[in-house]
């Protein structure tokens, strides 16, 4: 009986107060049900993870808010040699999103993004001038689930913007109406799709904030752009999210690739469990 361990939030974490234990029962449930003896530990106090056959960073929330110790535990992972997946690697450099400007360096469709070292008046005039547009959002360089993002038009306050390191990019209005459209792909392959829209008046997708969510089955150019970013990773990956929103020409632009703790919206899609099982007992 394969044994694995998926990782959990912090307890002293604000996530841990979240609805991490219904994601985390929608990914348990198929691999208990497939035969594996499946364990649940915090991230941050894990203990010995040496007797496992596999391990899953995938309830890992709250990893932003304390970066240096998550950098930390990836290389006393890697280190260790320990069965982790996705590997140590892809989980340190997918946690600051400057990993956006690799991946558009490397062929994926991504959002346009100026990465400032702060957000400030001139940042954003900077990026009106690039972006040839009047509103922005600016978001930290280390967040997740729209953690102090902001959508800022000429003349907006700043208050509330991110302190140090932080992203800046287009405000694409058909996050509004088109949503963002999630691909999921398991062991390599694609499994499933979700469309997230923002509840009335605003724009961020995610559940946390109201978001809408849906199955809804990829065009054509949705699936070429989330190839062109997975082949722009160049590392294994047992699970990947890849996020889309339409660019400003109607183009599917990269919004994120979810490579660490994504949700796997397994509850969306009737074979996606069973899927995911397969993928994760196959990599063993």
């Amino acid at each position: 009986m394969p044994k694995l361990c998926i990782l959990t939030p912090d307890p002293d974490d604000e996530s841990f107060q979240g609805r991490w234990r219904e994601v985390f029962g929608r990914m348990a449930d198929p691999l208990s049900g497939a035969g594996a003896e499946l364990e649940g530990r915090a991230w941050t106090d894990p203990g010995d993870l040496s007797g496992f056959d596999l391990v899953l960073p995938l309830m890992t929330w709250g990893y932003h808010r304390d970066h240096a110790r998550w950098l930390e535990a990836t290389h006393a992972w890697e280190a260790a040699g320990l069965p982790v997946m996705n590997p140590p690697s892809v989980l340190r450099w997918n946690s600051d999103k400057s990993y956006l400007q690799r991946l558009g360096e490397a062929g994926a469709p991504a959002v346009p993004t100026l990465h400032v070292d702060g957000v400030d008046a001139v940042a954003l005039d900077q990026a009106r001038a690039r972006f040839g547009v009047g509103s922005l959002v600016v978001k930290p360089a280390v967040s997740a689930s729209a953690y102090r993002t902001l959508r800022l038009g000429p003349g907006d306050p700043l208050d509330g913007a991110p302190d140090g390191a932080a992203m800046v990019q287009p405000y694409l209005p058909a996050i509004e109406t088109d949503g963002e459209t999630s691909l999921i792909f398991l062991g390599g392959r694609f499994s499933h799709a979700i469309r997230k829209v923002a509840k009335p008046g605003d724009f961020r997708v995610q559940p946390e904030w109201g978001g809408l969510i849906s199955a809804v089955e990829p065009s054509a150019a949705e699936h070429d752009a989330a190839a062109a970013i997975l082949k722009a990773v160049e590392e294994p990956l047992l699970y990947a999210r890849i996020d889309l929103v339409p660019g400003l020409d109607g183009r599917p632009l990269m919004m994120e690739a979810e490579l660490i703790e994504p949700d796997l919206y397994l509850g969306y899609d009737e074979g996606a469990p069973r899927r995911f099982a397969q993928a994760v007992l196959g990599g063993i």
